[in-house]
């Protein structure tokens, strides 16, 4: 399974399972976040390490660049656009009411 499909998968999880929510929401307030977060993640059974984030992040914001004006670097990266992380924990503070 790649990173994506666990990432989404534990998106899923904690949306309906307000302690595991927490749990990730938690991890913001750790000395390290990532390697917080990515302890839950393997406590939950999703290999899920520090690299693999920053690996899949950077890969899919390369390809995204590929994908478009020709594969040029004309556009800049926007801020967080390719941490994996901080868009999996802006959704689960997204779903706040």
């Amino acid at each position: 399974m790649n990173i994506v499909t666990m990432l989404d998968e534990l998106q899923i999880i904690a949306l309906h399972d307000p302690d595991i929510r927490k749990r990730f929401l938690d991890t913001a307030q750790s000395k390290e976040p990532v390697s917080a977060f990515c302890k839950v993640c393997r406590e939950l059974g999703y290999e899920v390490y520090e690299m693999d984030l920053i690996c899949a992040g950077e890969e899919f914001h390369a390809a995204m660049k590929r994908s478009t004006n020709g594969g040029g670097e004309n556009s800049p990266m926007l801020s967080g656009e390719d941490d994996f992380y901080e868009l999996f924990m802006a959704s689960l503070t997204d779903s706040d009411d």
